[in-house]
């Protein structure tokens, strides 16, 4: 699987055998990246871009480019942690910062890992359902068994699990690539708010709910913990695995952003191009089904499953590593996930939109955002901690300058809620 993925993404590699020692050096590196690259595409990722793509059209395509930049940036600063110093980032802010400081941060990754496992749940479910006609609460309890099941297969190696993960992501990249060009969308449209920003009053907290959903707090922890795997002690072996980290970095966030753009843009052509506008997952596919046909539905759902299963386990291991780093003690992985399970399962029984919920708790990830950045930011800055891996002036200026906007954003979306205009 993994030297599908490279010879799909880094055509030309077996040309010459210089370019295919390469190719095999980045293949044993490969997998820490694409099991967070699944947070990038994952259900509430499908709620904030097909409510995107419905209202706005292709507006909003500009805020998943710049959120994947964020995203690239960040999954590498926190790569370079875990590689530099063989830690991960809850642990060294264990470490490095009062017991109260810790309680806080614990506090607001928590929400925004149960806001993370909301999304992912109800992906899961929804897609049990529509798929295969499975009442909701008996999808529940398939999701979650699913779960446990991968969860549990970690126990015989990450390898394992990297390969399952990166199978779904696989799965989903084809379905949604697939449904875009079938989709026929306005190629100039596409180009043009790739590259031009366009932001209303009236889409404002749908952006928000996009950067949310692209830039992931939990998987910000969790991946200066996975690199730790291919770690040695060696500097010059850690510079070399760093190099790969960024490759494999630059290469599964940008599958994650060609899937992104592709919901947005499949919702832009058919939904906002036929005049619907879509306000719930089980409508998008019951529509699509009509308009572009079965396979198209069945595509669609089929990417939904696997993003909701696949996430599912990905927030499962992060909820263990920020338990633990943070605070200094652990729960047993079932009883966490029955635990992150139950906002998902009181949205199910008390029969409010799904597609409402992914949007408002996207929205939840992006005020959480500054929580996980800040603290990796100030300690990939310390000489005695980062060695030769500190930051310099540049990444210095680009994560703070990331901190502001996201900072900035979050002010003008709550001025605009207490003011009643959003």
């Amino acid at each position: 699987m993994k030297e599908e993925v490279v010879r799909l993404l880094l055509p030309g590699l077996s040309e010459t055998g210089e370019i295919k020692a390469k190719a095999k050096g980045l293949l044993k590196y490969i997998g820490p990246a694409f099991i967070v690259s699944v947070a990038y595409m994952d259900p509430g990722n499908f709620g904030t871009n097909i409510s995107g793509g419905s209202q706005f059209g292709y507006n909003l395509i500009w805020v998943i480019l710049w959120s994947n930049l964020m995203a690239i940036f960040v999954q590498i600063m926190s790569a370079k942690l875990g590689i530099a110093t063989g830690i991960n980032l809850p642990e060294h802010c264990g470490n490095m910062f009062s017991r109260a400081a810790n309680w806080g941060l614990w506090s607001v990754a928590t929400v925004a890992a149960m806001a993370t496992d909301l999304a992912e749940f109800l992906g899961g479910v929804l897609g049990f359902n529509l798929l295969f006609g499975i009442p909701l609460m008996w999808a529940a309890a398939l999701t979650g068994v699913i779960t446990f099941v991968i969860c549990h297969l970690q126990k015989y190696g990450q390898q394992i699990v990297e390969r399952i993960i990166t199978g779904m992501v696989t799965v989903i990249s084809i379905a949604y690539v697939w449904e875009m060009f079938i989709s026929h969308p306005d190629w100039s449209q596409v180009a043009y708010h790739t590259a031009v920003p366009m932001l209303t009053q009236d889409s404002i907290l749908v952006a928000v709910g996009m950067l949310g959903a692209t830039v992931m707090p939990h998987v910000i922890y969790l991946h200066s913990q996975l690199v730790q795997t291919r770690r040695t002690e060696c500097q010059d072996d850690c510079k070399h695995h760093f190099k790969m980290a960024k490759m494999e970095v630059f290469i599964a966030m940008n599958m994650a952003f060609i899937v992104n753009a592709a919901m947005v843009i499949v919702a832009a052509a058919v939904f906002n191009g036929n005049g619907l506008d879509v306000d719930g997952i089980e409508q998008a596919y019951l529509t699509l089904q009509p308009l572009m046909g079965n396979m198209a539905a069945g595509a669609f759902g089929i990417a939904l499953l696997a993003s909701g299963l696949s996430s599912s386990t990905v927030g499962t291991m992060a909820g263990e590593v920020i338990l633990k780093g943070f605070l200094g003690f652990d729960i047993r992985a079932s009883i966490r996930r029955l635990i992150t399970m139950i906002p998902g399962l009181a949205i199910l029984m008390s029969g409010m939109n799904p597609m409402e919920a992914l949007v408002y708790s996207q929205v939840m990830l992006s005020f959480a955002l500054p929580a996980a950045i800040i603290p990796l930011m100030v300690i990939t800055n310390k000489a005695n901690i980062m060695g030769k891996f500190k930051n310099g002036t540049l990444t210095n200026c680009i994560g703070w300058t990331i901190v502001g906007m996201i900072v900035a954003l979050n002010v003008v979306l709550l001025y605009l809620t207490f003011t009643g205009q959003a």
